[in-house]
């Protein structure tokens, strides 16, 4: 099998939320996708409730995209600590951390119901699945921490 970098990842050693860029990798005509880690909790402590992580996801689908070019696409890891964050380009961490932060203050302070995207039996596999309150609440408690641009050192980018 292929080594995946993500599993070779310490999880113990991290220290979440923060954002860690995992690859950058050029295509065949030349173009380069970025794939950063966005781990919003500590790995193996805590995970994202399905229902308010699965909000998080529509919501970050179109926040992200209002904050910076190139989203190619945002899918939730398995473990419910975070998402992987594709790219089109080479954003720096401070870029990513930058429109992450302001998506999750959104989520938190602006958004409600009728701005969550795909929440019908017609635009979503699983709309009965979905928590707008724990979205919030989630986004709250990340944001207090201030999310880091180090994976392993507390460093939270200053505003």
């Amino acid at each position: 099998m292929a080594e995946v970098e993500s599993f070779t990842l310490d999880h113990t050693a991290v220290k979440a939320p923060y954002v860690r860029l995992i690859t950058r990798e050029q295509g065949p005509s030349g173009d380069t996708i970025s794939n950063f880690d966005l781990r919003l909790v500590q790995p193996n402590e805590n995970a994202i409730p399905t229902a308010g992580l699965h909000t998080i996801e529509h919501l970050l689908a179109s926040l992200l995209r209002d904050r910076m070019d190139g989203v190619i696409d945002c899918s939730p890891f398995g473990c419910r600590t975070g998402f992987h964050l594709i790219t089109w380009g080479e954003p720096s961490v401070e870029t990513v951390t930058r429109a992450l932060t302001g998506s999750l203050q959104a989520i938190a302070d602006e958004v409600t119901w009728e701005d969550v995207p795909g929440v019908d039996i017609t635009s979503c596999g699983n709309y009965r699945d979905h928590s707008l309150f724990s979205a919030k609440e989630w986004s709250k408690l990340i944001l207090s921490k201030g999310i880091s641009t180090d994976p392993f050192v507390r460093t939270p980018l200053a505003d």
